[in-house]
C-alpha cells in the first residue's frame, strides 16, 4: 500500500474531477518529512542551484507567451488551480495515468537532477501519496501505462545528458518496482505510449555530454509478454522532448526539439502499425519542445513547452475529424517539462520549470476544463 502517511492534502477530501467550479484549495503542504522546511502557502518555486522557495523569478514575465497563431476556438475553456506537488519538480518523467490517478516519476527536485521520487495525484480527493522511489533516480525518464501498470524506460544522470538503459514496471499492489529487461541503447527523452499489445519507444536522445548529446529517430517497440524489443519504423527527422498520444489507433507524434531547444519542431506525424508507415499530418502551429500532449473531448491538446527566450503557456488543440489546429484558453502559468494527463472531465498539469531551462522548479498543479 501507498505510504499514507505521506499524503498531502488540500481541499476538501470528496472533491471529485468534475467538481473544478469550486474553489481551488490553497493550502500548500509538502509530505511529512519535508513539512518542516516547507510551511503552508510557501511559494511554489525553488532554484536547482540552491535550497529554498523563491517568489516567481522576473525572468519568467520576460519569456512567458500565452498567445499562438491558431484561430481561437469558441469555447476557451478555464483553469482551475489544484493541490500542489509535495515539492517543486520539473525535468521529469512525462506523467502517466493509471487506474484514474496521475503518476510522476524522478526528475530536478531539491538541487539534484537524478531524483527517484515517485508521486501520484488522486484527483476525486485532490491530494498527493508518495509511492515506492523508482530505483534508477533520473530525469526526463520515457513512461507508458500498459494495461493499468506502469512502465519507465532509461532517462537522463545528469542534466539532460548521460542516459542509462534501466527499464522497470511499478507494482501497485506491492507498491515496488520490478526490473526488466534493459533498452538496447541508453537513452533519454523518449516518447513513450502503449498502442494494442506493445509499448512504442520513439525518438529521445543520446549523449554523455553537451557536445555529443544528439537527439535520434530509433523507434523500438518493446513486448511485455516477453520482455523483448523489435525496431520499427524510424522516424524521418530524429528529435526528443516530443509529446506523444494514440487517437483512433494511430499514434501522434508532435512537435519536440532537434538537438536543442533552438530548433525545435512543428512537425506532427502519425504512425500506423498496421502497415509500419509515417505519414506527415498539419503541423502544430507553435514550435516547442517539452509541452505536454493528451486526449481530451476527442481532440489532441498541447500545452507548454519552451524555446529560445521562451516559455509556452499556448494551448493549441488539434481536431484530426477536421484537419485543424484551434486555441484555447493559455496555461494560467506557463511552464515545460511538466506532467499532463487526463483524468475524469480535465487536463491536469503538474510541476515544471517557470523559465527556459531547468534552473528553475514548480510544484504548480493547474487543471484544464470545458466543463
Amino acid at each position: 500500500m501507498l505510504n499514507r502517511r505521506s499524503l498531502l492534502v488540500t481541499g476538501a477530501a470528496a472533491m471529485a474531477a468534475p467538481a473544478l467550479a469550486q474553489a481551488p484549495a490553497h493550502n500548500h503542504g509538502a509530505p511529512a518529512a519535508a513539512a518542516a522546511p516547507h510551511a503552508d502557502h510557501a511559494p511554489p518555486f525553488e532554484r536547482l542551484a540552491q535550497p529554498g522557495r523563491v517568489p516567481l523569478p522576473d525572468l519568467h514575465h520576460e519569456q512567458k507567451v500565452l498567445d499562438g497563431p491558431a484561430p481561437k476556438a469558441q469555447r476557451q475553456g478555464r483553469w482551475i488551480e489544484r493541490a500542489q506537488l509535495p515539492l517543486p519538480r520539473t525535468e521529469m518523467a512525462w506523467a502517466v495515468e493509471v487506474n484514474g490517478r496521475m503518476h510522476v516519476v524522478g526528475g530536478y527536485a531539491e538541487q539534484r537532477v537524478d531524483r527517484a521520487y515517485h508521486h501520484i495525484y488522486d484527483p476525486v480527493a485532490n491530494t498527493w501519496a508518495t509511492a515506492a522511489e523508482i530505483p534508477r533516480g533520473a530525469n526526463h525518464v520515457g513512461v507508458a501505462s500498459f494495461r493499468n501498470q506502469l512502465y519507465a524506460f532509461g532517462g537522463f544522470l545528469d542534466q539532460n545528458r548521460r542516459p542509462h538503459d534501466e527499464v522497470f514496471r511499478f507494482d501497485a499492489a506491492g507498491n515496488r518496482w520490478v526490473r526488466l529487461r534493459p533498452l538496447p541503447r541508453a537513452c533519454g527523452a523518449m516518447a513513450c505510449v502503449a498502442l494494442g499489445d506493445r509499448i512504442h519507444l520513439i525518438g529521445g536522445a543520446m549523449g554523455d555530454t553537451n557536445e555529443t548529446r544528439k537527439s535520434i529517430d530509433w523507434h523500438v517497440v518493446y513486448d511485455p509478454a516477453t520482455d523483448s524489443y523489435a525496431t520499427a519504423q524510424p522516424l524521418h527527422l530524429g528529435r526528443d522532448h516530443t509529446g506523444i498520444v494514440v487517437f483512433n489507433n494511430l499514434i501522434h507524434l508532435i512537435g519536440g526539439r532537434v538537438d536543442t531547444f533552438h530548433t525545435n519542431s512543428a512537425l506532427h506525424h502519425t504512425y500506423n502499425a498496421q502497415t509500419d508507415a509515417w505519414t506527415l499530418r498539419n503541423p502544430m502551429p507553435t514550435q516547442r519542445s517539452g509541452h505536454g500532449l493528451v486526449v481530451y473531448r476527442n481532440k489532441i491538446h498541447a500545452m507548454g513547452g519552451e524555446g529560445t527566450n521562451r516559455v509556452f503557456g499556448v494551448h493549441e488543440a488539434f481536431d484530426p475529424a477536421t484537419d485543424r489546429w484551434e486555441q484555447f484558453a493559455a496555461m494560467t502559468t506557463p511552464r515545460h517539462g511538466m506532467g499532463a494527463v487526463v483524468l475524469g472531465d480535465a487536463i491536469y498539469v503538474a510541476g515544471g520549470g517557470p523559465i527556459v531551462g531547468g534552473g528553475v522548479k514548480s510544484a504548480i498543479h493547474e487543471a484544464f476544463t470545458l466543463a
